[in-house]
Parts: C-alpha cells; structure tokens; sequence
C-alpha cells in the first residue's frame, strides 16, 4: 500500500532524514520506533505533504505522491494524528469532527459522527465541550477519532501515548488494538518502544535520521542488545 524510498528530508542544510526505506501492507500496523531527534516526526511529515522531501519516493498503491500536499494526501487516503494532538481548543468535539471530514458528504458525515460516539463513548458523552476542556486521555481520542473522520486507507499516528499518565497509556495502545482489529492500517511513531513493538506486526528502528534495523515486533522484543544501542536499557 504505501512505500517510502530512500526519502531525504532537509532543514535548510541539516537532513532530518537520510535515505529512509519502509513499506506498510494493507491491514498492517507498523511501528517507527527510536530516540528523540532520530527522524521519526519528520518521516511522517513527509509523508502526509507536510514537509516536501528532497529526495527519494512515497508511493501509494505504485503511484508516486512524493511532494503532494496535505488535502492532496487527506482525498487519497492519507490521515494523520499529529504530535500533541493540534485540536481547536474552542471548538466542540463535534465540531472538530465535523471540519475533520471536510472531504465527506453531509450525510457520510452524520454517519461518522456516529461511528466516532460507537467507537470513542467519552467523545459521544462529551460531543458538545470544548476540546480545550478535555482531559488527555479524550483529547487524544478525539485526535484519532478526527483522522479516522476521513475514512483513510492508512493513519498515522506521531507519538499517541506522549505525555499521558501510565493509565491512558494503556487506553492508546488498547484504541490502537481496536484499530488493528477493525481492519485499519496503522503506521505509528512511538518512543514507548517496548508497548509499539508488542502491538506491532512489524517496525523500524531509527537513529540519526536513518533506518538502523527492522523486523517483526517480536523479534526486536527479543534483541536486547538493540534496546542497549538504540533504546535505551530494555524493561
């Protein structure tokens, strides 16, 4: 479905990204795993049109959208959940919802808004606050529900469990389960590594800008000595 060919990203002379290869399968969710600085937020940007590569390839399904900017991206199946969430802070939930599936009908709208409620019950109980009001742990599930508004091929997701208390933690990677059950393709940038590589079918280790390694998520789990180089000291 999406492949990245050794795609360079550049601040002015500085490659945040160098040479990065990855592939997602369709009903796949693949991890992007590595310290801070590693390139991993980039990556992502590069994808969804916020940042335009220097070099290399995105490609969805064959075709090249390398450089395509975000609405491009959004009505070709790209969604994504970005880093401390971006909501409008004066808006409803359903408001925010509603301008999130600005690609839709009225009436695919309408039946999102009630698939969200289904899907995130705090959303359909707090439809009317504003999402400045929010806890964390609903703000974050109102900034999936709001990528999810565009019914996209594949979402991603730029550090979901960033700054959340060790409950809502838990409530992230068990919406990310959710996700992964209901067919949803799923490429997420992480720095809890040890909970991405147990929900993960594959994943990429990053450092420096560059892909160090990838396998399946049980086989990285396994490799402490990539915890010691890349990571950090394993759980």
């Amino acid at each position: 479905m999406l492949a990245i060919e050794s795609l360079t990203t550049r601040y002015g002379s500085i490659a945040a990204l160098r040479s990065a290869s990855l592939r997602v399968g369709a009903g796949e969710v693949v991890g992007v795993i590595g310290p801070n600085g590693a390139g991993k937020t980039t990556l992502l940007n590069s994808v969804a049109g916020l940042l335009n590569p220097a070099a290399g390839r995105v490609l969805l399904d064959g075709g090249d959208v390398t450089g395509a900017p975000p609405d491009r991206m959004l009505r070709a199946g790209v969604a994504l959940v970005p880093e401390h969430r971006r909501l409008f802070a004066d808006l409803t939930v359903r408001e925010n919802l509603l301008v999130a599936g600005i690609t839709a009908t009225a009436r695919q709208r309408a039946e999102r808004l009630e698939e969200m409620a289904e899907l995130f019950p705090v959303l359909g109980d707090r439809r009317e606050t504003p999402a400045g009001y929010l806890s964390g742990g609903e703000a974050q599930q109102l900034a999936i529900a709001r990528a999810l508004m565009s019914a996209p091929r594949i979402l991603l997701m730029d550090e979901p469990s960033l700054g959340l208390a060790p409950a809502l933690v838990d409530l992230v990677f068990d919406l990310i389960g959710r996700l992964a059950a209901a067919g949803h393709t799923l490429l997420v940038v992480e720095q809890n590594a040890h909970r991405m590589l147990a929900a993960c079918d594959r994943a990429y280790i990053m450092r420096s800008g560059e892909i160090a390694t990838e396998g399946t998520g049980r086989e990285l789990l396994e490799r402490s000595d990539l915890f010691d180089t890349y990571l950090g000291p394993a759980e």
